[in-house]
């Protein structure tokens, strides 16, 4: 048996673009027509040992998927090829390989058989398919009726229980409630111990970075690196920010230090802006502890928030805010300079003030926008001179999440014993 679950070896994957549809009938019938070539993948190689979690990242359109359906033989490669060594079992879209007019039960059987189970091996693990689902009666209705929560706790519970020695994941844990992930996770875990295969895409960077033992980077078709979590997921940000984390960084000329620090992580076109703009936020930015401009922060680590204010007017006492949400809307938390006692006395019409946020990083994994402010007294009325509200997103990236928003960041001890 090899040391190799899975060895990927030169793998391309082209699609040829058409400038209208009956351009493909056209070459099928040996016409020559204006054909444009896209790789999805261009001579990617990595390999995957027995035993390994590894996991794909990269933007979107990086050829994440694809590789996940050619190694599953979803699809066929242009060149190259794919060696896999054990029985394989894939969640890759939601509710593939299932019949909407069958119920639950006939999919597990549909299922099983497809991946080469007979009938008395399904009814042995049906049990624990239809336990780890819990979806109660509906096992017994069509899937066209399941909601989607209900259609990937099904698929899971069979791509999980059907005792496979490589499990391919793509994405699909985003579906389902937090206590299903929890489910999940845990079995990713028992997986882990048994020395079972795991390869899963996934942009939640946390989890990434909590179980993959090694990750591969991807960037428009081409491997860029692979490498440790905390290696990849650095270079991830990079790409995010429209670097390249292959280069050395520049010598920063006195050209650059003159571009706006929000050009260099991505902002949300659709931010809500108002204000008397009698004061104004000119820019703003969030740096990591590395000193390079990201809207992804991994949980304990310090960072900064940075924000530039032009005073178009005199301005007595301004006050300079952030505010962290979650998606929903909800305040998380947030603070400005009359809370920190860093008063601006006085600003006068064409002043340029920046103000710099410094603190450790304890919320939760997720994600999060970031709104800015600023606000003051003019002529003793309380007045809203600039605010950028959901300015930027930012993702935390955490090992390690409890309860709530915040990590109270406890220190545990444990004694057990007559003595304890």
């Amino acid at each position: 048996m090899s040391e190799f679950a899975i060895q990927v070896k030169h793998l391309d994957k082209m699609y040829k673009l058409y400038n209208k549809p009956s351009d493909r009938l056209k070459e099928a019938l040996g016409f020559k027509v204006p054909v444009r070539e896209h790789y999805a993948l261009r001579d990617v190689s990595f390999d995957v040992k027995r035993g390994e979690t590894v996991g794909i990242i990269g933007t979107n359109g990086s050829g994440k998927s694809t590789i996940l359906k050619i190694i599953t033989g979803v699809l066929n490669p242009t060149g190259g090829e794919v060696v896999v060594d054990g029985r394989i079992s894939a969640l890759l879209e939601l509710g593939a390989g299932f019949n909407m007019e069958y119920t639950g039960i006939e999919n597990v059987y549909l299922n099983g058989t497809m991946m080469g189970f007979s009938k008395e091996e399904i009814d042995a693990r049906l049990q624990d398919i239809l336990d780890f689902a819990d979806i109660g009666d509906f096992v017994h209705q069509p899937v066209k009726a399941y909601s989607s929560g209900m259609f990937v706790r099904l698929a899971f519970a069979v791509a999980i229980n059907i005792d496979p020695e490589i499990l391919i994941v793509d994405e699909a844990l985003s579906v389902g409630d937090v206590f299903f992930q929890a489910k999940c996770y845990r079995k990713f875990e028992e997986f882990k111990k048994m020395g079972r295969t795991i390869l899963f895409v996934s942009h939640d960077l946390s989890s990434i970075s909590r179980y993959c033992d090694r990750v591969i980077l991807l960037n428009k078709g081409v491997k860029l690196e692979e490498g440790s979590p905390k290696q990849m997921v650095d270079m991830y940000k990079q790409l995010l920010v429209g670097q390249d984390p292959t280069k050395a960084p520049e010598e920063k000329t006195e050209e650059k230090t003159r571009e706006n620090w929000n050009e260099q992580f991505q902002v949300n076109p659709n931010m809500l802006e108002y204000g008397s703009k009698l004061a104004e936020i000119t820019d703003f930015a969030v740096v990591d502890d590395k000193g390079l401009c990201t809207n992804t922060i991994e949980k304990g680590a310090s960072f900064t928030i940075k924000m530039r204010v032009l005073f178009h007017q005199s301005i007595q006492e301004p006050i300079l805010a952030y505010t962290f949400k979650d998606i929903k809307g909800t305040e998380i938390t947030g603070t400005n300079t009359m809370f920190e006692k860093m008063h601006v006395e006085h600003s006068e019409a064409g002043d340029v003030c920046t103000v710099t946020f410094t603190q450790d990083m304890f919320l939760q994994g997720g994600e999060y926008l970031l709104s800015f402010g600023c606000t003051g007294y003019k002529d003793g009325e309380f007045t809203v001179f600039h605010r950028l509200y959901d300015a930027c997103n930012i993702t935390v990236v955490s090992n390690k999440n409890t309860v709530g928003f915040y990590d109270m960041n406890s220190k545990v001890e444990i004694h057990c014993g007559e003595e304890a």
